[in-house]
This record gives structure tokens, C-alpha cells and sequence, in this order.
């Protein structure tokens, strides 16, 4: 059976647990100021006119900056260059955030509304060495909570285990898309090569 309408789901599902609607704020709390500061990776999940996207974000320190209890900072340090995220939240402003820290079993949400800003003052707040990202994006916080932590107790997450040896790597996923390229050397070679441009 397809779910194609509300009732059905809430005829399956039924009513939310409490506390998983009280708890959600419409701004960020010390506690939540804590948590978030203490995150390095948050994935950035956009919508647009081509469909949605979810980028990972990170850093070495905290990976947004909290302005004020409303307001998050991202700076877009240097990736691809496809900029999809972007693209979509200067046509449409909703965006998800989820911050993971490793070790933690909970994960953070932040639901708002963002823009993509350039100005020169904000960008060399974010200096770093001389190096700045080309654009912040600013979200205005309307939603944060903390999800549970089910999902990395079952997935056993952060459990140690690695599987780096077995999975196929950046340059085995080149390679299947163009035989003539040299995946082995673009892995080997990958992490010192991206060193000058990781900010």
C-alpha cells in the first residue's frame, strides 16, 4: 500500500510522543549554544527548482558561528565549486540543519530561513591566516531540537569500526565514470593535495 495522503500516516503512526514537540525552541539556548559550539560537521539540507540537496559541512573548530540566540553563521570555505546549496537558498530560504559531534549519540536540528552574504566585513571576520570564505551564509534560527539518539544506537556509528579498506574510494567512483582515469594516484595523493585548499 502507498501512503498518499496525512490521515493514512497518522492512522499508522498516531500521535507524536510529547516531549517530542515541547521540546522544540525558536531559538538557541545555552545549552544549545554549548552543543553546537562543540560541533565541527553539520550537513546543510537546501531546497531548489532542481529538487533538494544536503551538503556536509566542516571545520576544525566549531563549524557555524552563533551570533545571537537567532542567528547561526556558515562560512563557505572552498569546496567543488558546484555550489548547490547556494543556488537554492538564494531562490528558496528553508533550510535543515543537523550538527553531529563525534562520540555523541544525540544529533542537534536547527530549522530557519537563510541568505547567502558577501560583504567584505563579514567575509574578514572569518579571516583566517589571510584566507576568507567568498560568502556566509546567515540563517535565522526558527526551530532547534535535539533528535534523539535511536538512529546511532542502532547504526552503531561511532562503534570504531572502519571500513575505509573495503568501501570504494573517491578515485574508484571517478574511475567507474571514465575508465582512462587514474583513481589510485588522485586518492594517494588526495589529502596532501587538498591541504592548501581546505580554507
Amino acid at each position: 500500500m502507498t501512503i498518499t495522503d496525512i490521515a493514512q500516516l497518522d492512522e499508522i503512526y498516531g500521535p507524536p510522543m510529547t516531549l517530542a514537540v515541547t521540546k522544540v525552541r525558536d531559538h538557541i539556548t545555552p545549552c544549545y549554544r554549548t552543543w553546537i559550539s562543540a560541533s565541527r560537521f553539520v550537513i546543510l539540507s537546501t531546497t531548489g527548482p532542481e529538487g533538494t540537496d544536503a551538503s556536509p559541512r566542516g571545520d576544525d573548530g566549531p563549524v557555524v558561528r552563533i551570533d545571537d540566540p537567532k542567528t547561526l553563521m556558515l562560512p563557505d570555505w572552498m569546496g567543488n565549486n558546484r555550489i548547490d546549496s547556494l543556488r537554492n537558498i538564494v531562490r528558496d530560504p528553508l533550510v535543515s540543519l543537523m550538527f553531529m559531534v563525534p562520540g555523541v549519540k544525540n544529533v542537534v536540528r536547527v530549522n530557519g530561513r537563510a541568505v547567502v552574504r558577501a560583504d567584505a566585513d563579514l567575509l574578514a571576520s572569518f579571516d583566517r591566516k589571510g584566507k576568507q570564505p567568498r560568502t556566509v551564509v546567515q540563517i535565522t534560527v526558527e526551530e532547534v531540537y535535539f533528535q534523539c539518539a535511536k538512529a546511532l544506537m542502532r547504526s552503531n556509528l561511532w562503534g570504531g569500526e572502519d571500513l575505509s579498506k573495503v568501501l570504494p574510494t573517491a578515485g574508484d567512483f571517478l574511475h567507474e565514470k571514465d575508465g582512462g582515469f587514474d583513481g589510485a594516484t588522485y586518492d594517494d595523493g588526495y589529502e596532501v593535495n587538498a591541504q592548501p585548499r581546505m580554507w
